[in-house]
């Protein structure tokens, strides 16, 4: 079975089933994903980097991003791999695909 990029059941239970929290909890995900990726591209002290890659971390684990939390770890143990953030830009777009797809 594929998984998606953000995990349905997760959502809906993280929204109690209510489809108009969900959209707006997935387009506040997106607008932060998209903040947190700007943040990373300014640069800055890893503790920084490290702080925003936490951040993301804990959006995508409320929204069932599952890869992208993943990918978000990565960066906040090693802040300093690019790639990793490169692995992080992917998950991010992959997630922001699949939401926009739902959308459609």
């Amino acid at each position: 079975m594929m998984q998606h990029p953000i995990d349905l059941e997760h959502l809906s239970r993280q929204t109690m089933d209510d489809k108009d929290v969900a959209d707006e909890v997935l387009a506040l995900f997106v607008q932060q994903a998209g903040r947190c990726l700007a943040e990373l591209d300014a640069g800055g002290e890893e503790g920084h980097l490290t702080a925003v890659a936490h951040r993301l971390l804990g959006a995508a684990r409320g929204v069932g991003a599952h890869g992208v939390a993943e990918a978000a770890l990565a960066l906040e143990l090693r802040p300093a791999d690019a790639d990793a953030l490169l692995a992080l830009r992917s998950a991010v777009a992959e997630a922001e695909h699949f939401i926009a797809g739902l959308y459609r």
